[in-house]
C-alpha cells in the first residue's frame, strides 16, 4: 500500500492541453496500471482510489490520469476524439518507467482505453463501469469498442448499472466481473446485501487476480 509520501504528480503536455498523472508506485513494479476517469468526475472516484491504495502492494504501479479538460477546470468532457488525443499524448510518460502498461479507465475513460490500447502497445485493458449504452437506449450499443480491444480485457460492472447491466453484455473475448447491486459509480445502496466496503473489495480483488494472470 502506498503512503502519501510515495505519491507524486506529473504534468504532461498533449495535443488536447495539459494532462496530469498521479503516480502511486510499487516498490518493485512489474506492471503499470494507467487509469483514466469518466466524463462525470475525476480521479477521486471510489474505485480508482481503491485500486491506487491496493495494487502497489501487489507489484503494480497505479497511474491515475486526469484528462486535460479536468486539469483546465472545465465541467463538460469533450468529444471522444479529443479524449483519445489527450490519452495518446500522455502515453509516453506512462510507458517511460519501463514495465508493461495496462490501459484502463472508468466509464468514458474505459471507452478511451478500449479504443486506443492496441495502437499504443498496452498489454491489456481494464474497463470499469463500461458504458455499454446510454441509459434507456440499449440500441445505441458501444459493444464494438469493447470487442475490438485486441488484448486481454477485464470488465468490472455494477449489477444495477443503467449504462449496461452485466446480463446485457455480448459474448466476447473479455472477462466480466459483476459487483452485486452496484450502480454506475460502483456504489451500493445501504439496504443492499453487501456493504460498500465489500463492493470495493470485489473490485480490487478481481483486478489483483486478473493482473497476476497477465504474467
Amino acid at each position: 500500500m502506498t503512503t502519501d509520501t510515495d505519491v507524486t504528480t506529473e504534468t504532461v503536455g498533449t495535443g488536447a492541453g495539459d494532462a496530469r498523472i498521479t503516480w502511486h508506485p510499487a516498490k518493485r513494479a512489474r506492471l503499470v496500471l494507467a487509469v483514466g476517469h469518466g466524463a462525470g468526475g475525476g480521479i477521486e472516484a471510489r474505485d480508482l482510489r481503491a485500486l491506487a491504495r491496493t495494487l502497489p502492494a501487489h507489484g503494480v504501479t497505479v497511474a491515475l490520469v486526469e484528462q486535460p479538460w479536468r486539469v483546465a477546470g472545465k465541467k463538460v468532457a469533450p468529444a471522444p476524439k479529443t479524449l483519445d488525443t489527450g490519452w495518446r499524448g500522455v502515453w509516453p510518460a506512462l510507458a517511460e518507467p519501463g514495465p508493461p502498461v495496462v490501459c484502463g479507465g472508468r466509464s468514458a475513460g474505459a471507452r478511451v482505453a478500449c479504443r486506443t490500447a492496441a495502437e499504443l502497445g498496452a498489454i491489456a485493458v481494464l474497463a470499469l463501469s463500461f458504458p455499454l449504452h446510454p441509459p434507456g437506449r440499449p440500441e445505441k450499443s458501444r459493444a464494438n469498442e469493447l470487442l475490438g480491444t485486441g488484448v486481454p480485457t477485464l470488465v468490472v460492472q455494477g449489477g444495477n448499472d443503467p449504462f449496461g447491466r452485466p446480463a446485457e453484455f455480448p459474448e466476447g473475448g473479455f472477462r466480466l466481473v459483476e459487483v452485486p447491486h452496484a450502480d454506475h459509480g460502483l456504489a451500493v445502496p445501504k439496504r443492499a446485501e453487501i456493504t460498500q466496503e465489500r463492493a470495493l473489495e470485489i473490485v480490487t480483488g478481481s483486478v489483483v487476480e486478473w493482473v497476476a494472470s497477465l504474467g
